[in-house]
């Protein structure tokens, strides 16, 4: 069943996101405390297992938040030359960078494919090899609210800025164009590209699939689904804190970060979405500062278009890469 508004309120629908005062001083010395510590080398090896013919795949780590590495893939097209356009991907909550043989289209459409790990995730559906070392206190089973009493301490916090340092990552190598770069995801992907095209200048294209960590003041109430549900679990139990963690989620809320992104983006919702409801993807493209176009499936649930959310993709960035 429809989960939400109707799709003619949904591109009426804007937030009541407020902004921290702080918040662009905020991620402004997280990025610069996080390059100062992370001068270690990013390493490119062949990735164990067996040799694709189209496809060269690379195990990559580079230094992210706090200097602390984390793994990624790197997928180049076998046998092309010269520097190509790029395509650094994150992944949906629960999930890590899996194998090495997953997650071929993008090579083998021409791009280089830079797939980041997801720290301390990873186990749930698609493996992952970084560890969070973040410090957590009093949690709800899961990551929604690993630190939430602070936004210093908050575990997204931590994973955006490992996004961020992914693209510094991929401008350094030889094999990718640094003026072509694009970043891409679906839902807890999407809201972590949403919040690095915002972040990094130096971001040309954005694909936001249902994207996740949007217009939390509305979300954490409109759906009981996970992992919206973990905020409310917590809150529940630390009935004083609301206020708190609320302020916290407004540093990380993708509303605020698209009010800050420029480059041409592509988003799509489901109306049949109980997890990102689409009334919270549409906050953050209603909110969005620069060139966009949504693709709306009807009879979808979270899986949104699938493949054909690639297909459009592709094109999509094909014309601006």
């Amino acid at each position: 069943m429809f989960t939400d508004l109707p799709e003619a309120e949904l591109r009426d629908h804007r937030s009541t996101q407020t902004v921290p005062a702080d918040f662009d001083d905020f991620w402004r010395t997280t990025l610069a405390e996080s390059r100062a510590a992370g001068t270690a080398a990013v390493t490119v090896t062949p990735a164990p297992g067996p040799r694709l013919s189209t496809v060269r795949v690379f195990d990559v780590t580079f230094p992210g938040y706090g200097g602390e590495p984390v793994r990624a893939w790197l997928r180049l097209p076998h046998g092309a030359e010269g520097p190509l356009p790029a395509v650094v991907q994150y992944v949906g909550y629960g999930g890590g960078r899996g194998h090495a043989l997953d997650s071929l289209l993008w090579a083998s459409a021409g791009f280089a494919h830079f797939h980041m790990d997801t720290r301390g995730q990873g186990s749930g559906w698609s493996r992952g090899d970084t560890p969070d070392s973040g410090t957590t206190g009093p949690q709800a089973p899961g990551m929604m609210t690993r630190g939430i009493d602070d936004p210093r301490t908050y575990y997204y916090r931590r994973l955006f800025t490992d996004a961020v340092r992914a693209v510094d990552a991929v401008r350094t190598l030889p094999s990718v164009d640094p003026g072509r770069i694009a970043v891409l995801g679906a839902s807890q992907g999407g809201g972590t590209a949403l919040a690095v095209a915002a972040l990094a200048p130096e971001v040309h294209a954005l694909v936001a699939h249902v994207p996740f960590l949007c217009d939390f003041p509305r979300a954490t109430v409109i759906t009981d689904a996970d992992p919206y549900r973990e905020i409310g679990r917590y809150l529940a139990v630390h009935r004083g804190s609301a206020e708190r963690a609320m302020r916290t989620l407004s540093y990380f809320d993708g509303v605020n970060f698209a009010a800050r992104a420029r480059v041409p983006a592509r988003f799509s919702a489901a109306l049949m979405d109980e997890i990102t409801p689409p009334s919270t993807v549409f906050a953050a493209y209603n909110a969005y500062a620069g060139p966009k176009e949504m693709a709306v499936w009807p009879w979808n649930g979270h899986e949104a278009g699938a493949i054909d959310d690639d297909t459009e993709a592709l094109a999509f960035l094909r014309a601006r890469l």
